[in-house]
């Protein structure tokens, strides 16, 4: 187990900083656009811009990944990023803010990349299992405690943000002193979203679901629940609760769902977080144990819909068409993530913070009804043709950890690896 790990220690480090510093502006930014009057359709724009630059970095990455390689990319995206999160404490101003989230988005989305396919490429059939369930904890552990960081100091003041930089700017170090080999380079893939509509409409319809519910969550959730009586420490609590019950619901709801119709478990995951959404729009209950349960329950239902749909899309396509097919969803899901912030921003400026449990509600309840009509259209897959669920946690999910046979010790054709373009995560 120690000979698995020990290749990827500094690149598990560099995780563990990036992700903690982004998880802290994530939250701290909506806040302090709140502080600073900044309108709901301002801070909806402001969510959407992450997820459009992270378009850009998916459709971007590997280019400038082949250009630059692995770590000099590494460390000049995670300064740009530092750099990234200071502007916004400098200037106050709405239009660029949404460029330098923009900017955010793309640098986070080639740091993903980076990341996984070196992770992908460092483990085996043996060890991937290993690697990236360490990684997925990783990534829960450090987003929630950069979440709970919120708490340190006033968002309106300059420390978080310079904090914020500076954890960000640290994971750039361990992967700059690495010893360890870069992996051969990222290659793009075609992405043909009609073809992949047509092998699985509850895949993409799910996926676009997904993004469409998570997308307004992070974007403003920390408004929702300011405006129900959170203090800054309350909207720590509520963004890191909503982060570790999409976690808790990965396992069961993931395994559930290799031994049965995939269908019937998104139908179900879907229906209960639209309960969830209308139980917390009819209550509307004030800060406190009842609200942040049902929370809870959202999370849990919500934030593996993307990983069963994945899974569920994989189920109906031959392995060669793994990559091309992760790589479509994932844009997908991001289309969903910019359409959704502006889309509840704009509904919330008349109805009210609790629109924004309305829309996830009423999506998600559009999702179990298309994925009941087709159950009626189209046979479940074979269970023995189930792949294999794979958990995911953030919206920067890329190809290499949802491609579930990916392996990177040789090519397929079985000849050693001559470095050329070939298929790979976007």
């Amino acid at each position: 187990m120690t000979a698995a790990f020990a290749p990827i220690t500094a690149l598990l480090l560099s995780v563990a900083l990036l992700l903690m510093g982004n998880g802290l502006q994530g939250t701290l930014l909506p806040v302090r656009a709140n502080s600073e009057a900044f309108s709901g359709i301002e801070i909806g724009i402001l969510g959407s811009s992450y997820f459009l630059g992270f378009m850009a970095g998916c459709l971007y990455g590997p280019r400038l990944i082949r250009r630059a390689g692995h770590i000099r990319a590494f460390t000049a995206l995670v300064a740009i990023a530092s750099c990234v999160v200071l502007v916004h404490a400098l200037f106050l101003n709405p239009v660029l803010w949404w460029v330098l989230r923009a900017t955010t988005g793309l640098c986070f989305a080639v740091l993903f990349m980076i990341i996984e396919s070196w992770l992908n490429e460092k483990s085996t059939n043996d060890t991937r299992g290993l690697i990236f369930s360490l990684y997925t904890i990783i990534n829960l552990t450090v987003i929630t405690i950069g979440q709970l960081m919120l708490g340190l100091a006033k968002p309106e003041d300059f420390p978080l943000f310079l904090l914020a930089s500076i954890l960000v700017s640290l994971a750039a170090v361990p992967i700059a002193l690495t010893r360890a080999e870069a992996p051969a380079p990222v290659q793009s893939v075609s992405i043909r979203l009609l073809h992949l509509y047509r092998l699985s409409p509850v895949g993409v319809v799910g996926c676009l679901v997904a993004g469409l519910a998570t997308g307004p969550i992070w974007a403003l959730g920390p408004i929702f629940a300011q405006s129900n009586g959170a203090n800054t420490w309350g909207v720590a609590i509520f963004m890191s609760i909503v982060v570790i019950a999409g976690a808790v619901g990965q396992w069961p709801l993931g395994r559930l769902s290799d031994k049965m119709d995939r269908r019937r478990v998104i139908i179900g995951a879907a229906s209960g977080s639209a309960i969830a959404g209308i139980v917390l729009v009819a209550w509307s209950p004030s800060w406190g144990i009842s609200l942040l349960a049902l929370v809870f329950l959202f999370g849990l239902f919500t934030f593996p819909l993307y990983g069963l749909c994945v899974a569920h899309t994989n189920d109906h396509v031959e392995p060669d068409g793994y990559v091309e097919a992760a790589s479509g969803l994932l844009l997908v899901l991001a289309i969903g993530a910019v359409i959704g912030p502006i889309a509840t921003s704009v509904l919330t400026r008349f109805f009210g913070p609790d629109a924004l449990f309305a829309v996830t509600a009423s999506v998600q309840l559009c999702l179990a009804a298309f994925a009941l009509h087709r159950m009626g259209q189209r046979a479940p897959a074979p269970e023995e043709e189930h792949v294999t669920f794979v958990e995911s946690l953030n919206m920067a999910q890329t190809v290499s950890t949802v491609d579930p046979t990916a392996d990177t010790d040789e090519p397929d054709d079985g000849r050693p690896d001559d470095g050329r373009p070939g298929q790979g995560p976007v």
